[in-house]
C-alpha cells in the first residue's frame, strides 16, 4: 500500500486516527502496530512473519545484551552482540543479494547453480537497518534497553518510516513511545506535511517518472538524440528527488500526526555547492547510519590518508550494494566515492575558490550523470546513453518522441514545477513572512489546491510508480 493511494488516504488513515484518538493511551501503541502490521501484510502477508521473527530475534538479543552487561561477563555480551548482527543481517543478505551472487557465480565460473527467483520483501534494507541501529547502540550503551516487546515490534514496524524511511534511530524516538503527547497544532502541522509528500510525488514526480521511463525503458535507446536523452535525464533527476523526499515528507507528517517527532531526510539536495554538500543534504538518514556505523568506526578522516581512502571506498561501496543487487548501483557507489576523493583530498581547499554559479552546475551535472548510471537498466545502457549524449545529435529527436508518445506533452509542463520546487524558495519565503495573516491565508489555500489536485490525478491516473517501494 502506497501513501499516495486513495486507498491510503480515504480508507487506511481514517481508521487508524479514528480508533488511535478515541483509544485509551495505554493502548495507543498497540492500536499503531495492529495498523502497522495490516499495512505491511496488505501487500506481502507473508513477509510479516519474517520481520516479526527479526523483532523478536532483537529483542531478546537486547534482554541478553544488558543481563550480561549487569553481570560483568563482557565476553559473553560481546558474543551475543555479534550472533544477533549477524541474524539481522542474515535476512537481508539472503533476500536481497543471493540471486545477485549466484547470478555472477555462474557467470565468472561457467557454473550452472539454479535456485528459484527470490521476491525481496518490502521495505527489508530500511527496517533492518533501524534494527541494527539499536542493538549497536544498545551495545554501546548510548540506550537503554526496550523490555517491552510490543514497544520495540512498533519501533520497527511503525508504519509511516517501514517501507522507504526516513531510517529512525532508536535514540530519536526512545522516550516517544511511550511519553509523547498529541496535540491539535501538532495533528495540523502533520497533515499540512503530508500534503507537501503528496504533493511532491503524485503532482512532480509521477509526471516526470513518465518521461524518464519513456526515454530509459525504450527499445530505440541507442537511437535517440541528445536532446532527447538530456531530456529523459533531468525527468529522472527530478524524480527520484520528488519521489523520495515527498515519501520522507509524508512519512514525518503522518509520525507527527501521532505524536512523533522524525528528523529530516532531505535539505534541498540540488542547492549543494559540491559532491560533500549534497551527501550532506540528501537521504540524510543513511547517510548518517553509514558514518555513524561504519566510516567512523573504521576510523573516519583521523587516520593515516591510505586508510582514509580505503575507509571511504568500503563506504561507498557498501551504500552502492545496499541500494539493489546490480552492478549498476555498485558503480553509482563507485562513483560517488571517486568524485569524493577528488574534492576532500585532490581539491581541499580550491573549492571555494570556484565561482558558486559553476560550482553549482558542476555539482548539478556530476549528480545528474550519477543518476543516469543508478536509473539504467545496465550498465551497456549507462555507456550507451553516455556516450550517444556526445555523439548522437541527428538521432531520433524530441518532436520525434512527442509524435510516437503524445501522452508526454501533458507532463513537459511540470519541469516548472520541478524547478521551481526543487530550489530553497520555501523555507526562505517561511522565515520572511510566517508572522502574515496573508501569507498564512494563501498557504493554507494552496496546500488545499495541492490536495485537491494531487486527489483529483490519483482518480484520473493509475500510473503511480515508487522508485524505494522495494529497497
Amino acid at each position: 500500500m502506497l501513501f499516495s493511494s486513495l486507498t491510503f488516504i480515504f480508507l487506511f488513515m481514517t481508521l487508524c486516527c479514528l480508533f488511535y484518538f478515541i483509544s485509551k493511551p495505554k493502548i495507543k501503541n498497540i492500536i499503531l502496530l495492529i495498523f502497522s502490521l495490516v499495512f505491511y501484510s496488505w501487500g506481502e502477508p507473508k513477509y510479516v512473519v519474517l520481520m516479526l521473527a527479526t523483532v523478536f530475534v532483537s529483542w531478546t538479543s537486547g534482554l541478553l545484551i544488558e543481563y550480561f552487561d549487569n553481570k560483568n561477563k563482557y565476553k559473553i555480551k560481546k558474543i551475543i552482540f555479534i550472533v544477533s548482527i549477524i541474524l539481522i543481517i542474515s535476512g537481508l543478505l539472503y533476500f536481497k543479494y543471493t540471486n545477485f551472487f549466484v547470478e555472477n557465480i555462474n557467470l565468472l565460473f561457467s557454473a550452472k547453480i539454479t535456485i528459484r527467483e527470490i521476491t525481496l520483501p518490502i521495505g527489508i534494507s530500511f527496517y533492518t537497518f533501524q534494527i541494527l541501529s539499536y542493538i549497536i547502540d544498545l551495545y554501546r550503551k548510548k540506550i537503554k534497553v526496550q523490555k517491552n516487546l510490543l514497544n520495540l515490534a512498533l519501533y520497527i514496524s511503525f508504519f509511516p518510516q517501514l517501507i522507504a524511511g526516513p531510517i529512525v534511530r532508536y535514540e530519536t524516538i526512545e522516550d516517544q513511545l511511550n511519553n509523547r503527547k498529541e496535540a491539535f497544532d501538532k495533528v495540523v502541522a502533520g497533515v499540512e506535511r503530508f500534503i507537501v509528500g503528496l504533493g511532491k510525488k503524485v503532482i512532480i514526480a509521477n509526471n516526470m517518472a513518465f518521461i524518464a521511463d519513456t526515454v530509459f525503458d525504450s527499445k530505440m535507446l541507442s537511437e535517440y538524440s541528445t536532446i532527447v536523452l538530456l531530456v529523459g535525464i533531468v525527468a529522472y533527476t527530478f524524480q527520484i528527488y520528488f519521489d523520495f523526499s515527498g515519501y520522507s515528507d509524508m512519512a514525518i507528517g503522518l509520525g507527527k500526526i501521532f505524536g512523533f517527532e522524525f528528523l529530516e531526510n532531505f535539505n534541498y539536495p540540488y542547492v549543494a555547492q559540491s559532491i560533500t554538500d549534497f551527501w550532506k543534504r540528501w537521504h540524510i538518514s543513511l547517510t548518517t547510519f553509514f558514518r555513524e556505523y561504519i566510516y567512523i568506526p573504521l576510523g573516519g578522516n583521523r587516520v593515516k590518508k591510505y586508510r582514509w581512502i580505503l575507509n571511504m571506498l568500503i563506504v561507498w561501496l557498501l551504500t552502492g550494494f545496499w541500494h539493489g543487487a546490480s552492478w549498476t548501483f555498485i558503480f553509482w557507489g563507485l562513483y560517488y566515492f571517486v568524485f569524493l576523493v577528488i574534492e576532500k583530498i585532490l581539491l581541499k581547499d580550491k573549492i571555494e575558490k570556484i565561482p558558486s554559479v559553476l560550482r553549482h552546475i558542476i555539482t548539478l551535472i556530476i549528480i545528474s550523470i550519477g543518476w543516469t548510471l543508478f536509473r539504467a537498466n545496465s550498465l551497456n545502457d549507462f555507456t550507451l546513453i553516455i556516450k550517444s549524449l556526445f555523439t548522437n545529435f541527428n538521432g531520433i529527436g524530441f518532436k520525434e518522441l512527442i509524435n510516437s508518445t503524445p501522452d508526454i506533452i501533458p507532463t513537459i509542463p511540470y519541469f516548472i514545477f520541478a524547478i521551481l520546487f526543487s530550489m530553497d524558495i520555501y523555507p526562505k519565503l517561511e522565515i520572511k513572512y510566517k508572522k502574515s495573516l496573508t501569507y498564512y491565508a494563501v498557504k493554507k489555500l494552496v496546500l488545499l489546491l495541492i490536495f485537491i489536485f494531487s486527489i483529483a490525478l490519483l482518480v484520473s491516473s493509475m500510473y503511480n510508480p515508487f522508485i524505494y517501494f522495494r529497497f
